[in-house]
Order: structure tokens, then sequence, then C-alpha cells
């Protein structure tokens, strides 16, 4: 295999909080051309299996995935999982563990919300949510974009939700190490998402590329659908730095709400070595 591959290893589905089933998301990959697929759904893999048949019944090839919330210097962090035993117990106790704090929190904010007007937030989310057990901050941001509160999710994450705002609700994490153990010790291969997109100064990224990888990490998100095509230079150059493998993914989470679609990236640059290279014995 080569950077030349359509692999697409970050996307949504209503499991967590994307709009489409496993199975529609599969049949819009295969239609833009995915080869390798992997559905990574938020501290879950409850649809994975169905994700595996119906890439095999696309004609794709697939690796099981999840994305892990992790706190790292008091920023939530993605790692994404991918190519592990569906069937390991410590890893299903910890993703388990770590969708527990997200119902209280989902209270919270939305008691946050009724103090500046916005009353029934939480039961408005929960029509949004395949999976109670992950309501997050997106299926508020589509409540208020259907209650006109405002125009899009994008102007709900400015006004309501991020730091600062009323529905705004931090929340504790799996720690770093907790995350990429879990995913190397059920034989996958850990990968720090969209790196572009936190806000850190260059000391505390690159002591989150440090820590990362002495507990095992292996791979980062260069061509990712939230990284500007400077950022895919950027982190092709701190994954050679690193030693790390790149991913590519999409991080699809909607047809209505995403930057980019399934299998629409641009290709790896081609002096990287392709994550999927490592998880050739772990491809489906």
């Amino acid at each position: 295999m080569t950077s030349i591959l359509n692999a697409d290893l970050h996307c949504h589905s209503v499991v967590s909080d994307g709009t489409l089933t496993p199975e529609a998301l599969a049949a819009r990959a295969a239609a833009n051309g995915v080869e390798l697929w992997a559905l990574t759904d938020h501290d879950e893999i409850g649809g994975q299996h169905r994700a595996a048949a119906a890439a095999r019944e696309q004609g794709m090839k697939y690796l099981t995935g999840t994305e892990i919330s992790v706190t790292f210097a008091g920023e939530t962090v993605h790692v994404v999982g991918l190519g592990f035993d569906l069937d390991d117990a410590a890893m299903s106790e910890g993703l388990y563990d770590t969708r527990g704090g997200r119902g209280k929190r989902a209270q919270e904010m939305s008691e946050g919300l009724a103090k500046v007007g916005i009353h029934g937030a939480y039961e408005g989310a929960l029509r949004f949510v395949g999976n109670p057990e992950l309501i997050s901050r997106t299926h508020f941001a589509r409540f208020l974009v259907e209650a006109g509160h405002c125009k899009d999710t994008s102007e709900v994450f400015r006004k309501f939700l991020t730091e600062g705002k009323p529905g705004y609700v931090p929340h504790r994490w799996a720690t770093l190490k907790d995350a990429v153990q879990w995913i190397t010790a059920a034989g996958g291969l850990a990968v720090i998402a969209h790196p572009g997109r936190y806000k850190f100064t260059a000391n505390e990224e690159y002591a989150l590329f440090v820590e990362f990888k002495a507990h095992g990490g292996k791979a980062i998100e260069v061509v990712t659908g939230s990284h500007t095509p400077a950022e895919y230079v950027e982190y092709a150059d701190k994954a050679l730095e690193f030693g790390f493998a790149a991913s590519r993914g999409s991080d699809f989470h909607s047809p209505d709400e995403s930057h980019c679609d399934l299998g629409k990236l641009p290709w790896l640059p081609g002096k990287l070595t392709p994550v999927w290279e490592l998880l050739e014995h772990r491809i489906q």
C-alpha cells in the first residue's frame, strides 16, 4: 500500500454525533471512491460490527475505529484508535467510563442556557441524539439552530458553547496515557486527531507529542477536514520530526455540516509513512 490510497479513517455516525447510520456512511464513502474506511464514533464502538459489514458489502477494506476524548494541559484532545480488537474488555470499560460524564454535563449545559432565556435545551438536544449516553455539544447546537436561536451550528458554538459562554461546561475526560494504552493493549494504533485544531502554544504542543509518543502513540492526522493546506505541510513536517506515521480522515459528521465529504481529501504527502502500512495485519 502507498500514500496514494483513498483512505478515510475518521468519521461519525448516529451512534455518536453524526447524522447518518453506519450503513449510509459506508455507501457514501464507497460512492466517493474510498478504498479503506474506519468509523470512529466518540468514545463508543457500538457501531463497529454494522460498519464492518457495510464496508464488506460496498467492497471496501475496513479498520475498527473510535475517537477517545482526553484532557491534556486543560484542553480536550481527541485520540483516534484504529485496528483494535472489539472484544477487549479493558478498552470497552474505559470507553464506558468516559461516556458516563456526558449526561451530567448535558444537564448543566441546559441549566446555563436557561439562565439566558433558552429553555428546554436538554430535551431539545435529546431529539437529535441516536445514543443518549453520547449527548454532546453538537446535539445542543442542532437544537439551537432548529429553534431559531442561530443560523448554523458554528454560530451556536461561538455564541453559546465555548469557554466563557452560557452553555459551556468543561468535562474531565480520560488521560492521554489511559487512551493510548487502551488502544495499544487491544492491538490497535493510537493517532492524535486534527492536531491543528488545539489552542496550544508551541511548547504545549511539543509536550503533547512527546508524552503521546512516550505512552506508545504512533501517528498523527496530517490531512483532515479541519486542517488548512498550510497545516497539511506543517503536520507532515511534525510527523517526520517525531517519527510518527500519518493518517488521513475527513472527520465527516453530516452532509449539511461538514467542511469535507468522505473520501474527498488531498492525498498524504508521499514522504510520510501512511498509518495503514503499520496496520496491514489489522485490515478486514
